[in-house]
């Protein structure tokens, strides 16, 4: 069955196999956080979802967008696209230890859909007021769509 469940007593949940002396459990997990990004466009709403993400992580409004970095990626449809996008900002920060505040989309279409984008921060310090670490973009309630003439960027990040 699919959900959340509680468990109450771990010892009494271990399933062993004496044969092999090897055990497994499950256990309670909630690191999940959904984001949401929101624009006139759909390049406005990766970058808004690019921001959702951010703040998870640190109070943006505190990050200097004082260095650029080029990002690229390519996915197949819009929807990998975002998770692609966000995974590649994840990576950046992580191998500048950077966080960013400000993010510039351009989305090319041909066979297949690739971004050639811009974000701007600074090296992490404590004045960020550091959050939790985001590990990545999940594709779980991803959707990329248009509702009352805005376009809607979301999906879960794993923190």
């Amino acid at each position: 069955m699919y959900g959340k469940n509680k468990i109450t007593n771990q010892k009494d949940k271990i399933k062993n196999n004496k044969k092999q002396e090897m055990a497994y459990e499950n256990f309670p997990h909630e690191a999940d956080i959904g984001i949401r990004g929101i624009g006139k466009n759909i390049e406005e709403a990766f970058e808004e979802g690019a921001k959702a993400m951010f703040d998870v992580e640190v109070d943006i409004e505190k990050v200097k967008a004082i260095k650029k970095i080029s990002v690229k990626c390519q996915a197949i449809n819009i929807e990998e696209l975002f998770i692609e996008w966000l995974n590649a900002l994840l990576t950046q920060a992580s191998l500048n230890e950077m966080v960013f505040s400000k993010f510039k989309v351009k989305i090319k279409k041909n066979e297949i859909l690739k971004i050639e984008g811009e974000v701007f921060g600074e090296k992490l310090r404590k004045k960020h007021n550091i959050k939790d670490e985001v590990k990545g973009a999940t594709y779980s309630q991803l959707k990329v769509f248009k509702k009352n003439n805005k376009y809607i960027a979301q999906c879960i990040v794993d923190v």
